[in-house]
């Protein structure tokens, strides 16, 4: 069961990611708002739809591969991924200071990076 518990936690962030990816593709105010960007004319929606559900689709078609073939090194491009999104923060809050809005986002990146690290070190090979 504790095996089991990380692939289970991986394939969901897996999941939740493809849906943050559809989510961006098909109505990117909306969720763009929440991660704090407004986009401005067409070049706007446009780097929502590509870069930033890009983001969350490479996460998200990765963990959940991982999840379904049980294997460790496909975890490591959402683990790369989040672990460079959490060091872009640390450098803004670095170099223009901590803002209380951005802590919710630090803590949940730092949460899934050590998540994706269990599943990179318990999943199986194939």
């Amino acid at each position: 069961m504790l095996r089991l518990l990380p692939r289970l936690l991986v394939g969901a962030l897996g999941v939740l990611a493809l849906i943050g990816l559809l989510r961006l593709w098909t109505d990117p105010a909306i969720p763009a708002a929440t991660l704090g960007l407004s986009p401005i004319g067409g070049l706007g929606l446009a780097t929502l739809r590509a870069d930033v559900a890009g983001f969350f689709g490479g996460m998200g078609a990765f963990a959940l591969a991982a999840a379904i073939r049980n294997d460790r090194r496909l975890v490591t491009v959402p683990l790369v991924l989040v672990s460079l999104a959490l060091v872009g923060r640390l450098i803004t809050a670095g170099m223009e200071g901590l803002a209380p809005d951005m802590v919710m986002p630090m803590a949940v990146e730092a949460t899934l990076a050590v998540l994706l690290a269990i599943g990179r070190r318990t999943l199986g090979t194939r």
